[in-house]
């Protein structure tokens, strides 16, 4: 957000960046909460969180004067960062989050529900396919 100078994307990824950050809060601060970390070290992850963006943000406007958005070295940059979190999501979704729910013995023992969950995974994954399109 910081290296762009497009006003049109940056209000899009203002909005982008506020519901992503509050809902990401929430999860982490659940889990720092249930992890019964000590005090301090509980101040210390929610600061870590708190500062990534607006330090992230900051090294985009510092570097922004010198990045080359067509150059071939910005373009491999960019495609390896993007596969990288795009394969990272997709190991979240299939091993930490669906597994869960497909292993379960309530999953397994019916098979109409079964049929109703792999049909709703495939509908949510065309439609986000459809979106990225």
């Amino acid at each position: 957000m910081g290296a762009s100078n497009n006003t049109c994307s940056i209000k899009g990824l203002i909005v982008a960046l506020c519901f992503h950050q509050m809902f990401e809060g929430m999860g982490l601060g659940s889990c720092i909460l249930q992890a019964q970390y000590k005090l301090l070290k509980r101040m210390v992850l929610v600061l870590l969180f708190s500062i990534t963006t607006p330090f992230g943000i900051a090294l985009g406007i510092g570097l922004s004067k010198i990045y080359k958005e067509n150059s071939p070295s910005a373009l491999i940059t960019v495609g390896m960062l993007n596969a990288s979190s795009a394969g990272l999501l997709i190991y979240m979704a299939l091993v930490d989050l669906l597994s869960t729910d497909f292993m379960s013995p309530r999953l397994q023992n019916n098979i109409k529900l079964q049929f109703k969950s792999y049909v709703a995974v495939f509908l949510g994954a065309a439609g986000m396919s459809i979106m990225t399109k």
